[in-house]
């Protein structure tokens, strides 16, 4: 195991801590506008999630069968939530339709707190694996310094 192989686990959890943080951006942003019913591509704001894919790196002599080496996680992209606009009865609202029926965002705050608890204790995993790595080099160098 090469110095360029242990140096890539610390680039594992650092693609790992970006992507939870954008993670939870998006589900703060998605909170915020829970009652929302103007956006700027008009209608009610959609939900927004993240999109993860693994990061490859091709290698070309390498022993691995699949020729590639794991980098970590990117970002695929960030989607809109397709699912139903929920329909409220709020006939005073300035969006109401002629029936007085509001389309609100497709917004759950229960289910976007389970997705901020979820990626806060991702990026705390990844945070305490360079802790320990961080923690590891300490000590090999201070065993080296006899």
């Amino acid at each position: 195991m090469g110095i360029g192989s242990i140096l890539s686990a610390t680039d594992i959890s650092a693609s790992g801590l970006a992507a939870e943080r954008l993670r939870m951006e998006v589900v703060a942003n998605n909170i915020a506008n829970a009652n929302s019913t103007r956006s700027a591509s008009g209608g009610p704001y959609r939900r927004q999630d993240v999109v993860f894919a693994a990061a490859f790196d091709d290698l070309r002599a390498s022993d691995d069968a699949s020729g590639q080496s794991l980098l970590g996680v990117r970002v695929a992209g960030v989607k809109e939530d397709a699912s139903e606009l929920p329909q409220v009865y709020r006939p005073g609202h300035p969006d109401a339709d002629q029936d007085g029926f509001v389309t609100m965002p497709n917004v759950k705050p229960a289910n976007e707190m389970v997705d901020l608890i979820t990626a806060s204790r991702a990026y705390e995993a990844n945070l305490r694996t360079l802790r320990t790595f961080r923690e590891m080099t300490e000590q090999a160098l201070q065993v080296l310094r006899g």
